[in-house]
C-alpha cells in the first residue's frame, strides 16, 4: 500500500488508520517536498509520521521539477492539473525505484468536498443516506458543476488510476469534520487533527499568477508570521485565535503597490489574509477579527517580510467566494 501524504489532516488521518489496520511494514508513506509547502513542513511531517509508528517514510525532494513545470503558468486550473499529473508521475517513478510490486494500491485522503468541487459526485459512489447525503443535498442544492479540479481528483493520470481500480479512497464520502472525529477516535494528537487545512497543490494556488521560488519564499515567510501570531493571541473565550478559526492563510497577489520605507518610495507586493469559520468546508463565514489583532498582525508582517508593502483582509463568505482564492 502506498499513500501519498501531504501533511494535511485528511492524508495524515488516513496514514494513522492504515498503520493501525495493516502491518506498518506494508504501508509506504510518500511525501513530496515540492517547494510549494509551508515553512518547515517537511520536518513537521516526518516527526508526525514517526509518532504514528510509520516504518516506511519516503521523502522525495522534487522542488525543481514542480517549479520548472509551473514556469509561465498563471491559469489556476492548469496549475492544478499539472501538479496532479506530476504527483502521479513522480509517485510511479519512485515506487518503481522502491521495488514495490506493479499491482500495488495507491491510497489518497480524498474527501467528499474534493469530489463535489471537481464536478464528479458519482466518483464517491452511491451515498448511503444519512449525514453525507443530507449535507450534499442541503449545501450543494444538486449543483455538481466544476468549481476547481482538486489535484487528487481531476488530473488525467489520477482519473486513469481510478478507472483501473488501483486507488483506495476510504474518506470519499466523508467531510472534514468527519475525518477529524475519526482522527480523535484513533487517538491522534489534537494539534495534528485540528491543524488548519492546506491545499494539495500547496502555495501554487495561493500565489495568484505565475509561481516562482522567489514568490514561494515571500509567501511562505508571510504565512508563517500570520499563523504564529494567531497561535499566540487569545480570544475572550480563552482559546487562541488559531483554535477558534477553522482555516487561515495568506495569499500573494500578482500586483505591487506604492509604499514608503525610510522616506523613500518603494514598490511592495500586496498580501491578502484569509480567515474563516466552517464545519465541513461546503460553506464558510469570514472570521470577525478584533481591530487591534488584525492591525497588529498586518504591521508585523510588513515589518518582518520586507517584500510585502501592503496587507488586505478578505471579507468574502462562501458562497459566493471559495475558501481558497484559486
Amino acid at each position: 500500500m502506498l499513500l501519498l501524504i501531504s501533511g494535511g489532516v485528511d492524508s495524515t488521518v488516513l496514514a494513522a488508520m492504515l498503520l493501525k489496520v495493516l502491518d506498518p511494514e506494508q504501508v509506504h508513506l510518500m511525501y513530496m517536498d515540492t517547494g510549494l509547502m509551508r515553512k518547515d513542513e517537511t520536518i513537521y511531517v516526518k516527526k508526525t509520521l514517526e509518532k504514528l509508528g510509520a516504518k516506511n517514510i519516503h521523502i522525495i525532494r522534487c522542488e525543481n521539477e514542480f517549479l520548472g513545470s509551473l514556469k509561465g503558468i498563471a491559469d489556476p486550473e492548469q496549475k492544478r492539473k499539472i501538479i496532479g499529473d506530476l504527483f502521479i508521475k513522480i509517485q510511479e517513478r519512485e515506487a518503481s525505484s522502491l521495488g514495490l510490486p506493479g499491482n500495488y494500491f495507491l491510497a489518497q485522503g480524498t474527501i467528499y468536498p474534493d469530489i463535489i468541487e471537481s464536478g464528479k459526485p458519482g466518483e464517491a459512489g452511491d451515498k448511503a443516506g444519512g449525514e453525507a447525503n443530507s449535507k450534499a443535498d442541503a449545501k450543494n442544492s444538486g449543483n455538481t458543476g466544476l468549481v476547481k479540479s482538486h489535484h487528487n481528483v481531476g488530473s488525467p493520470l489520477v482519473e486513469a488510476k481510478r478507472r483501473a481500480g488501483r486507488i483506495l479512497e476510504p474518506f470519499a464520502e466523508l467531510y472534514k469534520d468527519d475525518v477529524r472525529s475519526l482522527g480523535l477516535f484513533l487517538g491522534m494528537e489534537r494539534e495534528v487533527v485540528f491543524r488548519h487545512p492546506f491545499p494539495g497543490p500547496g502555495l501554487a494556488v495561493r500565489i495568484l499568477g505565475e509561481v516562482s521560488k522567489e514568490r514561494c519564499d515571500i509567501l511562505r515567510e508571510a504565512d508563517a508570521v500570520y499563523i504564529e501570531e494567531l497561535k499566540k493571541r487569545k480570544t475572550k473565550t480563552g482559546k487562541t485565535l488559531y483554535d477558534e478559526i477553522w482555516q487561515a492563510f495568506a495569499v500573494l497577489l500578482p500586483v505591487q503597490s506604492t509604499g514608503v520605507i525610510d522616506a523613500k518610495r518603494q514598490y511592495g507586493w500586496v498580501l491578502a489574509l484569509r480567515a474563516i469559520t466552517s464545519k465541513d468546508a461546503m460553506t464558510a463565514k469570514t472570521y470577525p477579527f478584533e481591530a487591534n489583532d488584525i492591525l497588529e498582525i498586518s504591521s508585523r508582517i510588513t515589518a518582518s517580510v520586507k517584500e510585502i508593502g501592503r496587507v488586505v483582509y478578505d471579507v468574502s463568505d462562501k458562497p459566493p467566494a471559495t475558501i481558497e482564492w484559486e
